[in-house]
């Protein structure tokens, strides 16, 4: 079953009278296409007025829906002959943050992203996308590796932030993550990062230190969650919707402070709604993306991304 956020009730019940209708249709055999025809018709209206107008919390909302594709469906979808690596050499390896090598496109490429999980049993595996310290070092591992071998990086970003817990604080969060910002900077291959879902903290921007990052049309990105910020403001989360508002944090907003370089448009109604036209959406960006970065590689794609982030908040918006 389909799952509604609050601000989609109107569409349930559109959505629910076409069902009601489609098992009248198949008991009695009464002919009621035209009927399912208008209601369609009303229903797709009633999505583009519902979507054409998002507040910021309600793209949050649809930014955590549970039925967004995650990493595991962009690369099933992308990436061919993928070969997963574990691991971070160190302590363990971490589910929340998944990689390998594959091929997008056919170009050999390594992979890297937050994985959140499709179902409960998965959300718990890979611990809703919040990684350990030991999942930031597996991926400064694979950024390294691939660097060595001059192969591009794609990182996918999908975590509400970094893990908060007591372990992961002592085997030296903070650390981690700025290790992997700085590895980010360091790499002398092109990197290409997508927002897809959440960007959360330093345990988004630990992956998003790119030569280009790209945002699904109803994702954010956001230096903490606006329940956080509500938390510390006002003391309570129940100002999440004005935290939201006064943080900036979607696409449209980052794209006019030239925080990220492009906006991926999701179907109507959100990626949730057609998976696999989201994915291959995005994909399109990507290459695009990978083709603007291709001529340029070594020292200077390295100096032009240090330029780039040095220059972020210097720049005058018009």
């Amino acid at each position: 079953m389909r799952t509604y956020l609050d601000f989609e009730k109107p569409i349930a019940e559109l959505e629910g009278k076409i069902e009601e209708l489609r098992h009248v249709s198949d008991a009695s055999g009464i002919n009621i296409v035209e009927e399912v025809s208008r209601l369609r018709s009303k229903t797709e209206r009633q999505l583009r007025q519902t979507y054409a107008k998002l507040t910021p919390w309600q793209k949050t909302l649809v930014a955590r829906h549970p039925d967004r594709p995650h990493f595991s469906h962009v690369v099933a979808a992308l990436i061919g002959d993928f070969t997963p690596l574990a691991g971070d050499r160190r302590f363990a390896d971490d589910p929340a943050l998944l990689g390998g090598l594959g091929r997008f496109r056919g170009r050999p490429v390594m992979v890297i992203g937050h994985e959140k999980g499709a179902d409960t049993e998965g959300r718990v595996r890979h611990n809703f996308g919040m990684a350990r310290p030991e999942g930031y070092r597996k991926a400064q591992r694979l950024m390294r590796l691939a660097d060595r071998f001059g192969l591009p990086v794609l990182t996918l970003v999908d975590t509400p932030g970094a893990y908060p817990g007591i372990d992961a604080e002592e085997r030296g969060q903070a650390e981690a993550i700025a290790r992997s910002i700085e590895t980010c900077l360091a790499l002398r291959v092109p990197i290409i990062t997508a927002i897809i879902g959440e960007g959360g903290s330093g345990g988004a921007i630990a992956l998003a230190v790119a030569d280009r990052v790209l945002m699904f049309e109803h994702a954010i990105y956001s230096v903490i969650s606006p329940e956080g910020c509500a938390s510390i403001l006002w003391r309570s989360a129940d100002q999440a919707a004005e935290a939201a508002e006064a943080l900036k944090l979607t696409a449209q907003d980052l794209e006019r402070l030239r925080l990220i370089d492009g906006v991926v448009a999701e179907p109507l109604g959100g990626a949730h709604r057609d998976p696999e036209v989201a994915i291959a959406t995005l994909g399109d960006a990507i290459e695009r993306a990978f083709t603007e970065v291709a001529g340029t590689v070594g020292e200077p794609l390295r100096e032009a991304r240090r330029e780039r982030f040095i220059a972020m908040g210097r720049t005058p918006i018009a």
